[in-house]
């Protein structure tokens, strides 16, 4: 999920994953405490006469020990082993002593509970059985095995049945939920948690304060996948709930207006995002979340930057720099991360000597991190400078820290589509640099995660298959070429609309491949095409109009035509979107190819 970071969830609430309570069951010790017990003593071993080699086969090797009887497939039938195995698994992994010995455990009881479940009756021991071996599977880092799992479980419960059978349900889905989150696959993981929303609401109702966390945690799911306005709508739900149930300038509401602030800020409502981050401040004070203020003062400082009122800017993220460097530290992930938005300010304001210290302060921290810092905080960090040497051209020292960045999320789970944002930068600067091998083989990489983790229809990945369109044109690989920009061109129209600059660039793009190939007809349909469009929606103002005008000129001199003015629809030809951005290219100058 790119780019964005959604609102941390106050310590005070209760957690959001709901974990399944202790179902009532049809046997007299169900074994689903939630205290863990000692651990039981292990069953004796096997008597000494069975362990000695028989007289008359002294030559051979000692017999095999005789199997435990309580992990014997034959004993799984019965009905009290499944309780005492589940309980096992959940008091290995208390002691410590590992979660593969838990494993086994878990796989066992979910095979008991399985066959003693009987014939047409749900049975919540196996659901939760079988919830317990996706968390250790996961725990593991097997997350493609948890999938399965969860899968079964939430075919387990019958909602109709009661609220055991609810509960059990949409802890299933929200579970599953995450299990995909953490492979990448964010379409998948919000339709999970949409399901699992709308069986808590027929449960609970619409109005239950365990609704409204549920809400806000889809709404940050939301805003990882830039899905803004269904983001928006969860948000505003949330805010009503809390509204209800909790006090004014409760610790819930703040959480909720600093989400919401993020979604304003996102949808470039700048003036909105300010006020809820002004209520939310107050909420926070008003309870003495003082380091909880400072986050809110950096970015009430980010919304005074976009709207170019950097005095004011200023003032709140040395407002927070104040308080983090007393609380945490002069050396805290937090004291680089104002360091990085003052370079930021700095740089928009021309004062370049600044902003290089405050970047240099803020790589010196991250060089040396105190403990506790996580790899994504650090990566966050070294993006977000990077973005300023790009901006300064220094791109040599900006695909180095990227780089860095790279290798620090390269083995954690659900940062997929981080990586693949970072990749996408390092093919631009690539391209930009002239080095096209390596830009493609970038963007390709960036593809491919983004593919796999269901962000296909997005328009960032329809911006990512223009650029890599563009370095195939440099390496003369037209076909391909050809092939990115209409997908791309599919894409952009769908989520952008036809109007939009980034899906008219994707047109440009394909006529000049289409004109490369001697496919002059089809050049010229969406050159006409794109010149209706500006003429009728966009206005002639643009610069790009004149250019354009000029190479359907020249088309249309080639294949011996006059232009028609009622320029056909592309409904044939123009599949949905493309993007890109400005500049011509050095191998193809007559084509107009942008970037």
């Amino acid at each position: 999920m790119p780019g964005l970071v959604s609102v941390k969830t106050p310590p005070e609430n209760p957690p959001l994953r709901i974990s399944i309570s202790e179902a009532p069951t049809q046997r007299s010790e169900p074994g689903i405490s939630k205290t863990p017990s000692p651990l039981p003593k292990k069953p004796p071993s096997p008597s000494p006469s069975r362990s000695k080699p028989s007289p008359d086969r002294r030559s051979k090797k000692p017999q095999s020990e005789s199997p435990n009887p309580i992990l014997s497939e034959a004993s799984l039938d019965n009905p009290d082993l499944g309780p005492f195995l589940l309980k096992l698994a959940r008091d290995t992994i208390a002691s410590g002593e590992g979660p593969t010995k838990a494993l086994d455990y878990a796989i066992r009881a979910a095979k008991s509970f399985e066959r003693c479940a009987v014939e047409g009756e749900p049975s919540l021991d196996l659901a939760m059985s079988l919830h317990v071996l996706a968390a250790i599977y996961c725990s593991l880092g097997r997350f493609e095995e948890a999938v399965p799992v969860l899968e079964r479980a939430i075919q387990v419960p019958d909602v109709p049945r009661g609220a055991d059978h609810a509960l059990a349900a949409f802890s299933g889905h929200m579970q599953l939920g995450d299990t995909f989150s953490m492979l990448g696959q964010v379409d998948r993981s919000i339709a999970c948690y949409e399901e699992g929303l709308k069986i808590q609401i027929e449960a609970l109702g619409d109005t239950d304060p365990r609704v409204g966390e549920t809400c806000r945690y889809l709404a940050e799911a939301h805003v990882q996948a830039m899905q803004f306005d269904r983001a928006e709508e969860l948000c505003k739900k949330t805010l009503e709930i809390h509204r209800v149930h909790s006090e004014p300038a409760s610790l819930e509401e703040a959480a909720d207006r600093r989400l919401m602030a993020l979604i304003c800020e996102a949808k470039g409502d700048y003036e909105a995002s300010l006020e809820h981050l002004v209520l939310a401040s107050m909420a926070m004070i008003a309870n003495g979340q003082d380091n909880e203020v400072a986050a809110i003062d950096v970015s009430i400082g980010n919304i005074y930057m976009s709207l170019c009122r950097f005095d004011e800017a200023i003032f709140s993220y040395q407002k927070a720099l104040t308080v983090f460097k007393s609380a945490k530290g002069d050396n805290h992930p937090s004291v680089a991360s104002v360091f990085v938005r003052l370079a930021d300010l700095y740089h928009r304001t021309g004062k370049l000597r600044e902003s290089k210290s405050y970047c240099e302060n803020a790589l010196r921290i991250y060089a040396k991190p105190v403990p506790g810092t996580t790899a994504e905080e650090i990566a966050g960090g070294l993006s977000e400078i990077s973005a300023i040497y790009e901006s300064v051209d220094e791109p040599e020292e900006a695909l180095k820290l990227l780089q860095k960045a790279m290798k620090l999320l390269e083995d954690k789970p659900g940062q997929q589509s981080t990586i693949a944002g970072i990749e996408a930068r390092m093919g631009v600067m690539y391209y930009m640099t002239g080095r096209y091998e390596e830009a493609r083989s970038s963007f390709g990489s960036a593809i491919a995660k983004l593919r796999a983790s269901g962000e296909r229809k997005s328009s960032f990945f329809g911006v990512v298959l223009n650029q890599m369109g563009l370095a195939c044109v440099q390496l003369f690989k037209i076909d391909e070429a050809t092939e990115l920009f209409e997908e791309a061109r599919g894409i952009l129209e769908q989520e952008c609309g036809p109007c939009h600059q980034d899906t008219i660039g994707v047109y440009s793009n394909l006529a000049a491949t289409y004109d490369a190939m001697g496919r002059v007809d089809d050049a010229i349909e969406i050159l006409e095409y794109v010149l209706k469009l500006r003429e009728e929606k966009l206005g002639i103002a643009n610069p790009d109009f004149e250019d354009e005008k000029r190479r359907l000129a020249e088309l249309l001199k080639e294949a011996g035509k006059t232009r028609d003015k009622k320029a056909k629809s592309l409904e044939n030809l123009i599949d949905p979107s493309s993007k890109k951005k400005k500049e011509a290219t050095k191998r193809w100058p007559g084509l107009g190819f942008r970037i």
